[in-house]
């Protein structure tokens, strides 16, 4: 929140221009202190999405997919305010999600290939919805191991990974 304070009073007090320490200080949540938005995965089989963070609050969706990605866009207590690949979501307990990183291919027919190059040997295709496990990435691919394969994936072919993020 400190964050978010700083931004707009930049944008204020310098009508528009952003000072540098606002613009690249990074939103953590005041429960976790971990960087927001960032993805997770479903570690349930089923996960009840709510209006509000408490059992009070209506449920508005299931998630029935275990190991599907999601993103952490605020967080309240013991909630996660979470969002799917097509921007639906709500609140769900925290012990319904996992740190494991998982990825869903968004582009039909995605080759996974031996190296990170568009040029590489095919090893595999995936279709739209198919879920991965996440693996290194560099700026443009990530390694993905998806139905008993692995290979290198575009990141623009991908929901589930920031596109400046670097993993090792």
């Amino acid at each position: 929140m400190r964050a978010l304070r700083a931004l707009i009073a930049s944008i204020i007090c310098f009508g528009g221009a952003l000072s540098v320490a606002a613009a690249t200080e990074t939103l953590r949540g005041p429960v976790t202190n971990l960087p927001l938005p960032r993805f997770v995965s479903l570690k349930a089989a089923e996960g009840n999405v709510r209006r509000g963070p408490s059992l009070e609050h209506r449920i508005d969706w299931v998630f029935r997919h275990r190991d599907m990605p999601l993103r952490i866009t605020a967080e309240f207590e013991h909630w996660r305010r979470v969002e799917d690949s097509e921007g639906q979501g709500g609140w769900i307990y925290y012990t319904l999600l996992s740190g494991a990183r998982t990825v869903m291919f968004e582009v039909d027919r995605t080759a996974m290939r031996v190296q990170p190059d568009p040029s590489a040997r095919v090893v595999a295709e995936a279709e739209a919805g198919v879920i991965g496990w996440l693996g290194e990435c560099n700026p443009g691919w990530c390694r993905i191991s998806a139905g008993g394969e692995k290979g290198w994936v575009a990141k623009e072919a991908l929901w589930g990974v920031a596109p400046d993020e670097i993993r090792e």
